[in-house]
C-alpha cells in the first residue's frame, strides 16, 4: 500500500474542550505514540486524512510532516468516528519504520458465488496477519465459489500476498455456508393474524342490537310507571 502524505500541527490543548476546538477549526485531535518514544498529540486535516482512508482503508500508511520540523510514518491504531454524523472523532496513529513487521487487522472479502439455496455468514470481517508496516495490503480474498451447504472457509483458506504471512489461529471460521430456508420455513416464522370473518361480524351485529335493545327497556317501563302515577 502506497503511504500517503499529510501535515500535521502540535496539539498544545487537551480534553473534551480542546477536542472539540480541534474538530471545529476542521482538524482530526490524534495521538502518535510507540518505539518508546514519549506520545505526541497532534491535529490531522479532516478532509485529507478522511480521504486518504476512504480510498486505502483503516490501515493506511501516513507519512506525517509535522510543522514542527518532525516527519514519521505511521498506522492508524483505532479510529473513532461519530455514528450520527460519520465524523472522525479521534485517532491513535503507532510510529513504524520502513522493513518493520506489523501485525494488523485486514478486512477479508469473499469470491465467487456458493451452491444455489445457501447462504453466507460473516463470521469474522478481518483476520490478523503480519506484514511488512509499508506493505500492509487493503485487504483479503477468500473463495467460496461452488461451496455447498454445510462447508466452512477458515483462515488457512484465505490468500495471503507474498510477504504477507498469518497471525490468526488458521483454523479460524472466516465463513459458513448453510442451506437457505424454504418458503415452509419462512411461512412458519411469520406472526398469525386474525381475520374477522362474516359469522363473527354478524355476532358483533347481534350483540350491539341486543345491548341498545336493553338499554332502550327500562326506559320504557319507566314511562308506564310515571303514566300510572299520572292517573293515579
Amino acid at each position: 500500500m502506497s503511504e500517503v502524505k499529510i501535515s500535521a500541527e502540535p496539539r498544545t490543548e487537551f480534553g473534551k474542550g480542546g477536542a472539540r476546538r480541534t474538530r471545529r477549526a476542521g482538524k482530526v485531535p490524534a495521538v502518535l505514540y510507540g518505539h518508546g518514544e514519549k506520545p505526541k498529540h497532534i491535529a490531522l486535516p479532516s478532509r485529507e486524512f478522511a480521504a486518504a482512508i476512504r480510498k486505502g482503508g483503516a490501515n493506511q500508511l501516513f507519512a506525517i510532516d509535522i510543522t514542527d520540523g518532525t516527519q514519521v510514518l505511521a498506522l492508524p491504531k483505532a479510529i473513532q468516528r461519530d455514528p450520527i454524523r460519520d465524523t472522525f472523532e479521534h485517532v491513535d496513529l503507532i510510529l513504524v519504520r520502513r522493513g518493520e513487521k506489523v501485525t494488523v487487522e485486514v478486512p477479508v472479502q469473499l469470491t465467487g458465488e456458493a451452491a444455489r439455496d445457501t447462504l453466507i455468514v460473516h463470521d469474522h470481517d478481518t483476520l490478523s496477519v503480519t506484514a511488512d508496516a509499508t506493505k500492509v495490503p487493503d485487504h483479503l480474498e477468500a473463495s467460496i465459489e461452488g461451496l455447498e451447504a454445510g462447508s466452512q472457509v477458515t483462515a488457512s483458506d484465505v490468500q495471503l500476498p507474498a510477504g504477507v504471512e498469518l497471525a490468526a489461529d488458521s483454523e479460524m471460521t472466516v465463513a459458513s455456508v448453510t442451506a437457505a430456508p424454504t418458503a415452509e420455513q419462512l411461512e412458519a416464522t411469520l406472526p398469525e393474524v386474525e381475520v374477522a370473518t362474516d359469522e363473527a361480524e354478524a355476532e358483533v351485529g347481534e350483540t350491539t342490537e341486543g345491548s341498545e335493545g336493553a338499554d332502550a327497556a327500562p326506559a320504557a317501563e319507566g314511562d308506564e310507571n310515571a303514566e300510572a302515577r299520572t292517573e293515579a
